[in-house]
């Protein structure tokens, strides 16, 4: 059985960049939708603490100024997309 969702007030900003990222991926804005919900629900894993610690020292990052320009880097990605 499925269920029907609604999101209300959508801001426009979000909406357009929404359509955009399904006209890119050749989808209409309902099936992208459905792949963001299916990715964040089947995708998502969780991490331990010793997993976590193993994952930061992989990526070798030596300073707070080399931190935060990863997280700068990753953030301005998520901005283009």
């Amino acid at each position: 059985m499925s269920v029907n969702l609604s999101i209300k007030n959508v801001p426009e900003e979000i909406a357009e960049k929404l359509r955009r990222r399904a006209q890119r991926h050749h989808r209409s804005l309902q099936g992208e939708l459905m792949t963001i919900l299916r990715q964040s629900v089947y995708e998502e894993r969780y991490l331990s603490p010793s997993e976590l610690l193993a994952e930061v020292r992989a990526s070798d990052l030596r300073t707070p100024d080399e931190s935060a320009a990863f997280l700068r880097e990753d953030r301005d990605a998520d901005l283009r997309r």
